[in-house]
């Protein structure tokens, strides 16, 4: 049987179209030695598509002071991460988030101060450049560490005698339930249902992995602590993105129609003022149900 670091190896290793890798490499060219790995994941590495689509990567770097000239996004990077960029490369758009190798390390473990990390990297992602062939590693062994966190995580909640895709199903509607989202109640298990054999087969590699400090904190207390934490980070977040992301109010408003029935349509000054517009329209849209 594969461990679970021959499975991430294998699965960060698929090979995608080039243009990704090309992107991927105009992106960690942006800030030069720092940059140690770059990840896809996120819509378009599931649906196959690249065009009318915006690319989602993590930018993975050695330190956040070497990542940038400017000492504020270090700082910022540093007490709130991870810091989000748009970015265009060859016809196409994206977005990346910045992480040190450090806090990547920390976010794919049970010490982890948020899920994001946990719940992205969990689901299927490819290394798409990378500085080393030590860099590739430690993102690897990072990797390994998010679904034995996760699933231990979820165990308590999931029910006794809850299979493997049931249990994976209970675990990302978790994570879902601890983050600010625009996705329909149902796409936990749409992710599963996706790639069931996937998986299934991390599951059974995970159960072999035990992590330092896995019990630390009580499931139950774990998740509620997630919850409280995560929703308020997802609102700071996105205040900090208002001053790195441009085009960042258009771009939440097309991901909150992609995925539900908003409508939502944006003025003249919400795209000039992003921040106060996020603060405006959040009660409507957490009434309404598009964002949860």
């Amino acid at each position: 049987m594969a461990t679970l670091e021959q499975l991430v190896t294998a699965e960060l290793a698929t090979p995608v179209d080039p243009r990704v890798a090309e992107m991927a490499a105009a992106i960690a060219a942006r800030h030069g030695g720092a940059s140690r790995a770059v990840l896809f994941y996120g819509s378009c590495l599931r649906e196959h598509r690249l065009e009318g689509l915006m690319l989602d990567f993590y930018l993975i770097v050695s330190d956040y002071r070497s990542a940038y000239r400017e000492t504020w996004l270090a700082a910022a990077n540093r007490l709130i991460p991870p810091n989000v960029f748009y970015f265009e490369h060859a016809g196409l758009a994206s977005k990346y988030s910045v992480l040190s190798e450090a806090d990547l390390e920390r976010e794919c473990g049970p010490q982890a101060r948020s899920i994001s990390v946990l719940a992205r990297f969990a689901q299927p992602s490819r290394l798409v450049w990378s500085a080393n062939n030590e860099a590739a590693q430690r993102a690897v062994r990072s990797i390994a560490r998010c679904a034995p966190t996760l699933l231990a995580k979820a165990a308590p909640l999931a029910g006794a005698g809850a299979g493997d895709l049931e249990l994976w199903k209970k675990a990302f509607a978790l994570t879902y339930s601890a983050e600010l989202r625009a996705e329909r109640s149902n796409r936990s298990s749409d992710i599963v249902d996706i790639d069931p054999s996937r998986y299934e087969q991390f599951a059974t590699a995970a159960r072999e992995e035990t992590l330092d400090a896995l019990q630390e904190r009580p499931a139950t207390s774990w998740w509620a602590h997630m919850q409280r934490k995560g929703k308020l980070l997802s609102i700071v977040r996105l205040a900090k993105a208002s001053a790195t992301f441009a085009g960042g109010a258009d771009y939440l408003a097309w991901k909150i129609n992609r995925h539900s029935n908003a409508g939502l349509e944006l003025r003249p000054w919400q795209r000039r003022w992003p921040l106060v517009a996020a603060i405006t329209l959040l009660p409507r849209l957490l009434k309404s149900g598009a964002v949860r």
